[in-house]
């Protein structure tokens, strides 16, 4: 197995001016950085930048717990830029969370287990324990959290904890038939990862796929996103569509939007895991 690169990320955003990337690309230069990938755009309706820069740190001249630092003081302040430091050599840690739906979790474990990612799995939790028996075939530890109206706030306040304890970096939310409460939500901003059907908002509640059926669609869709308070509106990450007709049935249907939930919220987590998602506003940059 060939051992991976240990390279170093950045991802940057900042008002539009002129030397920006003269600077960054200099700063990489003169400490003796090999830059692998490079990619920026200006947003010109609001004249902001954005890039995302990754090098080689073998034979790099500042040592990695120092990078953050000095870019700060010779590059990211004088700037005015907002930026995130990653190292490819560790590991993100992801959470995922299930309710009693398993395509999504099967596809997940499935990438996981055949080394596709690299990622850590420290926990499956679940407002229902239907998806436990899948967590234990697969080694993984499996929480429990039962969810009332009245308990809700007193299980949120114990999932963050649990999160926290396990440091964990992003979630997924694997068809997590659960609200986030705005409070859980701020509390890991862009961190947490959603997947739903492209027929939001047009066809809202529990039999989506029966209504859409209904007024006769012809493409149907899924998108995965970052979640925040206003439901199903985050930042986009990745979406996709198929086809349907009349000739399909609601079986159909649902077996076509399962398969692009799961393409489409892997996707997702893939281009988290790669480090290529800046959110800006209400929007994404997804550098290729």
């Amino acid at each position: 197995m060939n051992t991976p690169r240990n390279t170093a990320i950045l991802l940057m955003h900042c008002p539009d001016q002129q030397g920006i990337v003269a600077a960054v690309t200099d700063f990489l230069y003169n400490n003796n950085g090999n830059i692998l990938n490079l990619d920026q755009h200006v947003d010109q309706d609001i004249r902001h930048f954005f890039m995302r820069v990754e090098w080689e740190l073998d034979g790099f001249g500042i040592p990695e717990q120092k990078i953050d630092d000095f870019f700060g003081t010779l590059i990211g302040n004088k700037f005015g830029m907002h930026w995130q430091l990653h190292f490819s050599r560790k590991k993100p840690r992801m959470a995922i969370f299930v309710s009693k739906m398993s395509h999504c979790l099967y596809d997940i474990l499935q990438r996981y287990m055949s080394g596709e990612w690299s990622v850590e799995i420290p926990l499956i939790l679940g407002n229902h324990n239907t998806m436990q028996s899948i967590a234990e075939r697969f080694g993984i530890p499996f929480h429990y959290f039962e969810i009332t109206a009245k308990n809700k706030a007193a299980q949120e306040a114990a999932q963050i904890a649990l999160l926290r304890e396990k440091e964990i970096d992003f979630m997924v939310l694997a068809r997590y038939m659960q609200i986030l409460s705005s409070e859980f939500v701020q509390t890991f901003p862009n961190r947490i990862i959603n997947i739903h059907h492209s027929f939001l908002p047009a066809f809202k509640g529990a039999r989506p796929y029966h209504s859409a059926y209904e007024r006769g669609v012809k493409i149907i869709g899924a998108t995965g996103h970052y979640v925040t308070a206003d439901l199903d509106e985050g930042p986009i990450i990745a979406q996709d569509v198929t086809h349907v007709s009349h000739r399909d049935s609601i079986e159909d249907m649902v077996r076509k939007g399962k398969d692009l939930e799961k393409v489409v919220l892997s996707e997702a987590i893939w281009l988290e895991l790669q480090h290529k998602v800046l959110p800006y506003g209400n929007k994404t940059v997804i550098f290729d």
